[in-house]
């Protein structure tokens, strides 16, 4: 069905892919795996018509074929499914299913009942039941990947190219998605799928193709290919180097009897938050655990005045803020890592540098004029240490993978110098390399004293890396769990609500 043959796409001062093939046939899954940064997003950019190929063809269904636009491949029967959801927030669900090919009454008026019949039908498939005149931003962003996913799916494709499809979806919604992926191949329609989360690639997928550095580096059934091998070929390292427990960056927990540095009471919000309360001290990683909507997002946005409140209050260091909002918070030491790094994090088109220094610009400006050379100093000195990979700092952020992005966002905050960092999802779409750098970060910072509160839907990573968990359901806090208490098994009875 797709055949890509030796691509090369060149940016200024970035060769983004060398020499790049891969072939996909008819009803079969296809992992594309690699690093952030390794060129997937460029490559998917190439088989859509974002990108123009600088070498190397492109045959679909054994037509040679370049695109334009986006439409042009959606038209030859490409659809794409992306990490970060892609559609209008302001329209309705119906209204985003069927943009650019609503159903017209005589005289070019559009259908609207036959297109909320059609809408209601087509998301029942995947186990959603919303009104679908209502805007999409009302849904949840697990609800809205699941509404992209119905919209790529209802394009009659031939292939269709999923990029970190579960990413926002909590189990329930990964096994309807799962359903939906074997009886699309089962149609014969050819899929490429894009994932950092090894267990679906082995559950999904028939073959993998690994890229690195903008290079295919191996290709062949992913049955064939153990997890070891799999991420030493992500990583270009060799396969005993890259032992299980070398795939986390957490070292373990960290010991302190710290008197709490934050203590936050009687968060409450009507129909959001009820009564949620906790402490977090000075050198301890804090998890706030609960299924997707259980508040946690909402907790965190709280804590830093993001989330007006009815109730409730947030002491630090002893001084309870009087005003909450985002800027108090921000003087008083507690900065916020957002789960949607497009919508709330990084403002793409400006460079790596302007995004980093953003929050540090009235501490580093003087007269209302901002030192060249002091920004310069604070981002060569963060670019290092996150180990940012950019063509030079004047690139666009959004130009940079998404873990390159995350590591923006974190050296933005930790260059103010922060007490309290809240950390919401911080490794949701970022490669395995890209993760265990960012966990051995946050250990890193722990241990030079810094309270931090990570949010991860990932049970493991609290396991691993969490000193208490804090586990909400319905907006309510209901069990914290600390030290040996926190495991996996102990989180899952707090989620269901039964005493840990």
């Amino acid at each position: 069905m797709l055949d890509v043959r030796g691509v090369s796409k060149r940016f200024p001062g970035v060769l983004a892919l060398q020499d790049v093939s891969l072939t996909v046939a008819p009803g079969e899954v296809h992992a594309l795996v690699g690093e952030n940064g390794a060129g997937k997003s460029t490559l998917i950019k190439v088989l859509t018509g974002v990108y123009t190929p600088d070498e190397g063809q492109v045959l679909l269904d054994g037509a040679p074929v370049s695109f334009g636009s986006p439409r042009e491949a959606q038209n030859a029967g490409i659809s794409t499914i992306y990490q970060e959801v892609n559609l209008v927030p302001l329209m309705s669900v119906a209204r985003n299913l069927f943009l650019g090919r609503e159903p017209m009454l005589p005289g070019g008026l559009i259908d609207f009942g036959r297109m909320h019949r059609e809408a209601a039908q087509t998301l029942a498939r995947f186990g959603i039941t919303v009104d679908v005149r209502r805007p999409l931003r009302s849904l949840g962003l697990g609800a809205q990947q699941m509404v992209a996913l119905a919209r790529a799916v209802a394009v009659d494709a031939k292939l269709l190219i999923m990029d970190e499809p579960t990413s926002s979806l909590e189990p329930r919604e990964v096994q309807t998605l799962e359903a939906v992926v074997r009886d699309l191949s089962a149609q014969g329609i050819a899929i490429i799928y894009v994932s950092h989360r090894l267990d679906e690639l082995y559950r999904l997928c028939d073959r993998v193709t690994v890229l690195r550095d903008g290079r295919g580096v191996h290709s062949g059934k992913l049955a064939d290919l153990d997890r070891l091998h799999l991420v030493s070929h992500m990583l270009g390292r060799d396969p005993a180097a890259v032992s299980r427990e070398g795939l986390t960056g957490f070292e373990g927990h960290h010991d302190t009897d710290a008197e709490p540095l934050v203590s936050v009471r009687g968060l409450t919000r009507r129909h959001v938050l009820h009564d949620v309360s906790f402490d977090v001290r000075p050198g301890e990683v804090t998890g706030l655990g609960g299924l997707l909507g259980s508040g946690r997002s909402e907790t965190a946005k709280a804590v830093v005045g993001a989330l007006p409140l009815d109730s409730g209050t947030v002491t630090i260091g002893g001084r309870r803020l009087r005003r909450l909002n985002p800027a108090a918070a921000i003087r008083a030491g507690m900065v916020l890592l957002p789960e949607d790094r497009k919508a709330e994090g990084i403002v793409p088109e400006l460079s790596v540098r302007e995004n980093i220094v953003l929050a540090a610009l009235p501490r580093i400006s003087r007269f209302g004029l901002v030192s060249r050379k002091r920004q310069d100093r604070i981002v060569e000195t963060f670019m290092q240490r996150l180990r940012i990979k950019a063509a030079s700092p004047e690139q666009p952020v959004g130009e940079l993978s998404g873990g390159n992005q995350q590591k923006v966002l974190l050296a933005r905050w930790l260059c103010l110098h922060p007490r309290l960092l809240l950390l919401d999802e911080p490794t949701r779409g970022i490669d395995v390399g890209a993760k265990a750098e960012v966990q051995a970060l946050v250990d890193e910072l722990a241990r030079d004293g810094l309270a931090v509160v990570l949010i991860s839907s990932d049970l493991e990573e609290f396991v691993e890396g969490a000193d208490r968990v804090v586990v909400l359901r319905a907006g309510a806090v209901t069990g914290e769990l600390t030290g040996d208490e926190v495991t996996e098994a102990g989180i899952m009875a707090a989620l269901a609500g039964e005493q840990a």
